[in-house]
C-alpha cells in the first residue's frame, strides 16, 4: 500500500538519520502503541504484556531464556544474566516469536512491490539516494552492538584473565549473538524506512513499525509479551560517523552495556586512559596491530617518524612519502603535504595522510586522496 503523498527524500534520510542516532529515553507510551498497531496489522492480537529492559544485551538474554536456553548460559557461568532475565520476566508467558508475522513478512512484501513497481534499473538509484546514504554507519553499529551483546558470555574468562574463551563461553556467545537476530531494531531499522518512506509505503503495514521505530531501540515480539530495549544514552562519533571517543564509551545503554572504539576501531575500556608516556618503543612492541595503529594516531605521526629515524621512500613537489613498517601487519604508508594556505599567524600547516601500503610515489599518493590516478593528477601552481 502506498501514498502520494511524499516528502523530497533528503528532507526523509535527515529524519531517518535523526531516529537511528536518538539517545534520548524512549517514549515508552508510543512505542507500546505503535507496537500494538503493528501486531494488529499482522492480524494479531494486542500483547499482554510489553517488558522494558535498559538494553539490546539485557534484551538478547530475556530471548534466550525464552527460548529455553537458559542452561547453556549457566554452563557458561552466566548464572547472573539467567537470574536477572528470571526476575524480570517474572514469570510472565510470552508464547511463540512472532518476529515473522510483525515485521519480516510485511516487511518483504512491501520490499518486493516497491522493488517491482521501481525496476532493476531505477531500484538501485533510490535505495543509493535513501536507505544506502544511512547503511554503512547504521549497519557497522548494529553489527558491534550484536559482537558485544555474544561477548558478555565471555565474562568468566576475562575475570579469570584467560585470552580463549572456553567452548561453554563460545556456545553461550553465539547463542546471544543469535537471539539479536530475533529482535525488530526500532531505530536502527531507519536505512530500509527512509527508502519506504520516500516511497510514500509507511502506511498500511509499515506504519506501526516506522512508528516504533522513532519512539524506541530493538523489540522482541512474542505471542504475548513484547521484550522492549530503551535506547542508547550516550553516542559518540567522528567525522565520517565511526564510533569514536577517547575518555569514556562511545556507545553506551542506561544499564552500563557499552562500547569503546577509537575511530570505529574496537578498543578496551581503559585503553586510551593506559597511554600516559607512550613511547615510540611500546608502540612497537604492541602485538595487538589494531591497538598499535591507536597508538600510532594518538602518539602522532610525524612524531614517530621522527623519534624512529624513519627516511622517507619519495618526495617530489607534491610532498613526501612515508612509510613506518610494523611487525605483523602491512606497513603504514603516508604522504606528508603542507597546506599551502596559511595560518592566521603566518605558518602553514603539515599534514600526513594516509594512502593505500603500494604507493610508490608522493605525487601517487596525493593523487589518491583526491580520488584520481597520478597520470590525472595536476594541481595548479602555487604563486
Amino acid at each position: 500500500m502506498f501514498t502520494e503523498m511524499r516528502r523530497e527524500a533528503h528532507f526523509v534520510v535527515g529524519d531517518w538519520q535523526s531516529a537511528a542516532f536518538r539517545t534520548d529515553p524512549a517514549d515508552r507510551m508510543r512505542a507500546e502503541m505503535a507496537v500494538a498497531a503493528a501486531y494488529a496489522a499482522a492480524g494479531l492480537a494486542v500483547p499482554e504484556r510489553f517488558l522494558w529492559v535498559p538494553s539490546p544485551a539485557r534484551g538478547a538474554v530475556v530471548a534466550a531464556v525464552l527460548g529455553g536456553h537458559s542452561g547453556v548460559l549457566r554452563k557458561a557461568e552466566l548464572d547472573g544474566l539467567v537470574e536477572q532475565a528470571d526476575t524480570d520476566l517474572d514469570g510472565a508467558p510470552a508464547g511463540a516469536s512472532v518476529l515473522a508475522d510483525v515485521r519480516t513478512g510485511p516487511w518483504e512484501a512491501e520490499r518486493t512491490a516497491a522493488c517491482s513497481e521501481q525496476g532493476p534499473e531505477q531500484w538501485p538509484r533510490t535505495w543509493s539516494e535513501t536507505g544506502g546514504l544511512l547503511w554503512n554507519p547504521i549497519q557497522s553499529l548494529v553489527t558491534r552492538v550484536r559482537g558485544a551483546v555474544g561477548e558478555q558470555a565471555r565474562a568468566g574468562s576475562a575475570r579469570a584473565g584467560d585470552a580463549q574463551p572456553t567452548p561453554e563461553e563460545n556456545a553461550a556467545e553465539a547463542l546471544l549473538r543469535a537471539a539479536t537476530l530475533d529482535a525488530v531494531l526500532g531505530q536502527h531499522d531507519a536505512p530500509w524506512l527512509a527508502l519506504f518512506e520516500s516511497l510514500g509505503r509507511l502506511e498500511g503495514p509499515l506504519a506501526g513499525l516506522a512508528e516504533a521505530a522513532r519512539s524506541t531501540g530493538w523489540w522482541w515480539p512474542y505471542e504475548r509479551l513484547v521484550v522492549m530495549s530503551e535506547r542508547p544514552c550516550e553516542l559518540h562519533r567522528d567525522e565520517p560517523g565511526r564510533l569514536h571517543r577517547g575518555d569514556g564509551p562511545a556507545l553506551a545503554y542506561p544499564d552500563g552495556f557499552s562500547l569503546h572504539a577509537w575511530r570505529g576501531m574496537p578498543i578496551p575500556p581503559d585503553f586510551v586512559a593506559s597511554l600516559t608516556g607512550l613511547t615510540a618503543d611500546r608502540i612497537s612492541s604492541e602485538e595487538n596491530a589494531e591497538l598499535r595503529r591507536v597508538m600510532l594516531e594518538i602518539f602522532g605521526y610525524d612524531r614517530y617518524l621522527a623519534e624512529t629515524g624513519a627516511r622517507p621512500l619519495h618526495q617530489d613537489e607534491t610532498g613526501v612519502l612515508w612509510s613506518i613498517d610494523l611487525p605483523g601487519d602491512e606497513p603504514v604508508v603516508m604522504v606528508e603535504v603542507v597546506n599551502s594556505t596559511p595560518e592566521p599567524d603566518g605558518t602553514h600547516r603539515t599534514y600526513y595522510l594516509r594512502v593505500p601500503p603500494s604507493t610508490r610515489t608522493a605525487r601517487a599518493g596525493v593523487a589518491w586522496t583526491f580520488g584520481v590516478d597520478e597520470a590525472d593528477y595536476h594541481p595548479r601552481k602555487q604563486t
